[in-house]
């Protein structure tokens, strides 16, 4: 109970004692016959009342007076009060546990809900790290926290200690992303039902699309034609991988250019098209967002719709210039 509402109990509670005592005083004086005509009149009102009145609203101060009359009654008079005798001997083992009971300690305050998430971010972040390598990080970031609480707040996020967590393949395909790239050829039928042929460089890290050139006629000195004038690009080169397919017009001219570079040529399965996935995704997406909304009528049409030899698509596939 709150201080402020126990002095208003016990001020409540003196109040009605000394309204009682005056009415004791008053009482005394009167005579034995004038006393219980009251009385009677008194019960007759209280009849009416019971019958007219649902469940009585009782205060504070009304139970500790009917739980301290009810000790002193006896049993035989306790159908007098208008609440229930089990009620009113519940009411009197509160007051004497209230009476008795003593403000609790508080234990331990819990971890504040920003130290929790910096807690689980630096562990998602950083594989490797224990608990103790969390708990000194943190106090040189001024947070003191003991080590016993970096691993409940990880227990309870459901991650695992660091030498069972392992390398996911999401951050082993990031790490090794920033060296590889793939090529594949998107093919586009023209208004005159001419197919051409595009070859495509992009880089798996970025997702930067390098449009390497458009023909009808994509013979072997074209396509190694392609794969110098990639390597003649600084910003491109160096990377480690280059994955392409097994189709025939990738010629060995191709695939020496970039070994000249020191750059490891990958094919994928035979009919494994999700083994180039980052390609295959960039050429639906370049029919959705581009050819299927567009008539093509020759090289040159396509030259000035793409406008650049660059395309960046991002995350959700959507692409840009």
């Amino acid at each position: 109970m709150k201080p402020k509402t126990r002095q208003f109990v016990i001020l409540s509670l003196l109040y009605w004692a000394l309204r009682r005592l005056l009415e004791l005083v008053v009482l005394m004086l009167r005579s034995d016959e004038a006393k219980e005509v009251e009385i009677v009149v008194l019960r007759h009102e209280l009849h009416v009342l019971k019958r007219q009145v649902g469940r009585p609203q009782v205060r504070l101060a009304d139970r500790a007076l009917l739980a301290a009359a009810s000790r002193v009654l006896p049993k035989a008079r306790w159908p007098t009060f208008f609440v229930r005798p089990e009620t009113t001997l519940t009411w009197h083992r509160k007051l004497v546990a209230r009476r008795w009971t003593y403000p609790r300690k508080r234990g331990r305050p819990p971890t504040r809900a920003d130290i929790r998430s910096l807690i689980v971010r630096l562990a998602r972040e950083n594989e490797t790290w224990g608990y103790r390598r969390i708990q000194g990080e943190l106090l040189g970031l001024g947070i003191k926290v003991a080590p016993s609480t970096v691993w409940t707040v990880l227990r309870q996020a459901g991650i695992d200690p660091a030498p069972m967590r392992g390398l996911s393949w999401t951050a082993f395909l990031k790490a090794q992303a920033a060296g590889i790239i793939a090529c594949d050829f998107v093919t586009v039928d023209t208004v005159f039902l001419r197919r051409m042929f595009i070859l495509f460089f992009i880089k798996i890290d970025s997702r930067r699309v390098l449009l390497g050139g458009v023909t009808s006629n994509p013979d072997a000195s074209w396509v190694t034609q392609q794969a110098r004038n990639l390597v003649s690009q600084s910003e491109i080169v160096p990377f480690r991988f280059l994955i392409r397919d097994r189709d025939a017009k990738f010629a060995d001219g191709f695939d020496e250019v970039f070994r000249s570079e020191d750059v490891q040529v990958i094919r994928t399965p035979i009919k494994a098209p999700l083994a180039n996935a980052f390609a295959e995704r960039f050429v639906g997406t370049l029919r959705r967002e581009c050819l299927d909304r567009t008539l093509i009528l020759g090289s040159g049409h396509w030259s000035r719709s793409s406008g650049s030899t660059s395309i960046i698509t991002t995350a959700t596939g959507r692409t840009g210039r």
